[in-house]
């Protein structure tokens, strides 16, 4: 429905359509880093993948990264499903390189969470969700990593 208000929402649905539906992660480890902005999270993946000799992923995924700026200043639910669409190219990324190399990803899916918990509850710490919520659970269609630091 956004489409005809935002063009590129119909290129990021697009490049969701060729993703496979149950992507199968490779041989390789999948190691995501978590945290917030500006906290060494770019300086610590490069490091990790020039010692590991692995392939480097980000959320979101650059196929998609050029409307970032475009979907942000939408309303929270369409920037949160810019975002989901996101993990899932990001993880049919994720499956193809872990065929090839150990992969670090730069962000994932807990950051999406983390980031729609908090706009949903305004910030407030009483208003978060209960412990066992299926909003803490990973979607079970999304290929998960191996570890998350």
């Amino acid at each position: 429905q956004c489409a005809a208000r935002i063009p590129a929402a119909r290129a990021v649905l697009e490049l969701l359509e060729k993703c496979p539906e149950h992507q199968q992660k490779g041989g390789f480890p999948v190691v995501v880093f978590e945290g917030l902005d500006a906290t060494g999270k770019t300086t610590i993946t490069q490091s990790v993948k020039d010692t590991l000799n692995a392939i480097l992923l980000r959320s979101p995924p650059a196929c998609i990264s050029q409307w970032r700026t475009i979907f942000d200043d939408e309303p929270a639910p369409i920037k949160r499903a810019f975002y989901a669409a996101g993990n899932y190219i990001l993880a049919s990324e994720i499956a193809k390189a872990s065929t090839q190399a150990p992969v670090i990803v730069d962000r994932y899916w807990h950051s999406t969470a983390a980031y729609t918990i908090a706009t949903e509850i305004n910030g407030k710490v009483q208003d978060l969700p209960p412990v066992h919520d299926e909003v803490y659970q990973w979607p079970e269609d999304l290929l998960k990593p191996d570890l998350v630091l």
